[in-house]
């Protein structure tokens, strides 16, 4: 390219070369002010060349790193060629434009620098395709492709819609209450409330008084009528996480709520009418809550008439990159930064990690290694300590065999709890015969 002219401006035959190229490409001079402006970047941005020459490069563009990380101001300091970046700047009608960007310092004859240029591409259509392929994988904030996922997204308008109960289980961190907020928004009480309560989180002494509410003079220090979460979720959605937490006295009280459709204020007589659809989670495991008395049974059924399991994340383990990249992007619009890339070994060790705690641990994961990664690409040692040196996940043929005789056991075992030990119906469940029923629970010696 040759030189600006000694006004700043372009010679006429560099201008004409500039705009037979299909990319974007603008060029500045040292205070970035703008001396050209080609018709691939007047097109991509749909910002003429007359508005943008004479004005600094910011003004025209305000891409997303101008002012903090700009790779042509770097380009122009150091004498390097930048390498590519993806960044988004605004267009003509205030739209967000996502680009691929390169840059390059100008000099003169002499070696002296001149301006700078940079190159750009429009990636609207490769993120429209991304969004496209995606889209079969996300389902109401869950992200994923496994197996077991693209079952659930199955089950979950069917669960929404019926207006049953659900009680979903999983381990910490599998996302439960993004299923339960899944169940919320496809059902017909959409439009109301979502009230959410963490069992575990509210002291025994207090959770009557946040379910139920209660009125004045009801115990030393209330002064004043208060509802609870029940009358805060009418005509909306209650969700009781880690429900197995509930003190026995608030199981009977909801069980009673549940049965009837009607609850009572602490220190009130008289009874309300419970509007709301109730939906439930927990990691406990409730059939030995059952058995050693700590929870239940006939609550547990009450709650019990849709379930969903959530499977941990070593267990679906190629949805790993998908979910990486669904939170890199997150964190960059929180962050108000470019999306970060992840590197192919940093990814391995991603899918090698066993993921004690799940979806969660994965987010914070990569929110950590944005922080010590400072902009460049997501690699290993950017990644927790926990990760980069520990729990590594290698399958075991033996182990795996146990855990499938050990899954089997358990899911005889709950489906015989759920059945009441009606053997008939429990082999009807679970899809096999009864002889079929029998002889797998003497293989397990299983008594019912």
């Amino acid at each position: 390219m040759r030189l600006p002219s000694p006004d700043g401006s372009l010679p006429v035959l560099s201008q004409l070369i500039l705009d037979s190229i299909t990319e974007g490409v603008f060029t500045v001079d040292p205070q970035m002010r703008i001396i050209s402006f080609n018709n691939a970047a007047e097109k991509i941005t749909g910002i003429s060349a007359k508005k943008a020459v004479g004005s600094k490069c910011h003004q025209v563009l305000q891409a997303t790193i101008c002012g903090t990380n700009c790779p042509l101001r770097s380009s122009m300091t150091t004498g390097k060629p930048g390498l590519e970046v993806d960044v988004e700047i605004t267009g003509a009608q205030g739209q967000c434009l996502p680009l691929r960007i390169r840059t390059a310092v100008l000099r003169d004859a002499q070696g002296r620098v001149m301006g700078g240029v940079e190159t750009f591409r429009d990636l609207s259509e490769i993120h429209r395709l991304r969004r496209q392929l995606s889209a079969g994988y996300t389902f109401c904030d869950l992200q994923g492709k496994s197996e077991p996922m693209l079952r659930l997204f199955k089950v979950l308008p069917a669960a929404a819609r019926s207006g049953a109960t659900v009680l979903i289980r999983g381990e910490s961190g599998t996302g439960k209450e993004l299923v339960a907020h899944a169940c919320h928004d496809l059902s017909d009480r959409r439009r109301g409330p979502f009230v959410a309560v963490n069992c575990a989180a509210i002291p025994e002494a207090l959770m009557e008084s946040e379910l139920f509410g209660h009125v004045r003079g009801a115990f030393t220090g209330a002064e004043r009528n208060r509802q609870g979460r029940l009358t805060a979720a009418r005509g909306g959605t209650i969700f009781l996480d880690e429900v197995g937490d509930l003190p026995p006295g608030i199981q009977v009280k909801l069980l009673r709520t549940l049965d009837s459709g009607e609850y009572t204020m602490l220190g009130s007589n008289k009874p309300m009418r419970a509007d709301v659809r109730v939906l439930t989670a927990t990691q406990r495991d409730l059939e030995k809550g059952m058995a050693r008395g700590e929870f239940r049974h006939d609550l547990y059924y009450r709650l019990n008439v849709v379930e969903i399991r959530l499977p941990p994340l070593r267990e679906r383990r190629e949805d790993i990159p998908l979910l990486a990249r669904y939170f890199l992007e997150g964190l960059a619009v929180e962050r108000d930064e470019p999306v970060r890339k992840i590197t192919p070994g940093a990814t391995l060790r991603l899918l090698e990690y066993s993921w004690p705690g799940n979806v969660r641990e994965l987010r914070n994961a990569l929110e950590h290694a944005l922080v010590l990664a400072q902009g460049q690409a997501v690699d290993i040692c950017h990644l927790p300590a926990n990760l980069q040196n520990g729990n590594t996940f290698r399958p075991d043929p033996e182990r795996q065999v146990l855990n499938l005789a050990q899954r089997e056991r358990e899911a005889i075992t709950e489906a015989l709890a759920r059945q009441g030990g009606h053997r008939g119906r429990t082999a009807a469940s679970l899809g096999i015969s009864a002889t079929t029923l029998w002889r797998k629970m003497k293989r397990y010696d299983i008594t019912s």
